[in-house]
């Protein structure tokens, strides 16, 4: 009777080998299975247009950056814009995205809104006082630029678009 108690009691040196390798196994299987799932949920990054802007004067205010797919409303009209959207400024850049757009023509106007009041501020002349810029970094002759030369085409996909703001 010792013997077998003896046994339950004190397993073999070998048993406990095999044990360990089957809870090394199992704790290895474990984060396979973790790494796996964390993999799987990961969402894909967003396709679209990805508008980067440079040389912002400073960090203070936003940018707002509006889409136009007609020179209809192209810039002077934000609210007839396909799409708008707004930046936080970080060592003088900011980065706008718009996504879900469909493959077409469109143009892109954006302006540092320094004092963030949501618009364009200007002066007694109609001259911008905030920075502002176009998609292929078009500019205007005593105005704004025209549609046609900030014009681009979007085949669908991811687009990276860098636009520089310029002060007048």
């Amino acid at each position: 009777m010792k013997l077998w108690n003896r046994r339950i009691l004190e397993p073999s040196p070998g048993s406990l080998r095999q044990t360990g390798v089957k809870t090394l196994l199992v704790a290895i299987a474990l984060i396979g299975t973790t790494v796996s799932l964390r993999t799987q949920t990961t969402p894909a990054p967003a396709l679209g247009i990805r508008v980067s802007i440079g040389r912002l004067r400073s960090d203070k205010g936003q940018v707002v950056c509006a889409l136009f797919s007609s020179a209809a409303a192209f810039p002077k009209n934000p609210d007839k814009a396909v799409a708008t959207t707004k930046s936080n400024i970080s060592h003088g850049q900011a980065v706008c995205e718009f996504s879900g757009v469909d493959p077409g023509r469109y143009a892109i106007s954006v302006f540092h809104d320094e004092n963030s009041n949501g618009k364009l501020d200007r002066n007694f002349m109609g001259i911008p006082r905030e920075g502002v810029g176009a998609s292929n970094n078009a500019a205007g002759h005593f105005g704004p630029p025209r549609f046609n030369d900030a014009a681009f085409q979007y085949p669908g996909g991811e687009l990276d678009l860098p636009i520089t703001v310029a002060y007048l």
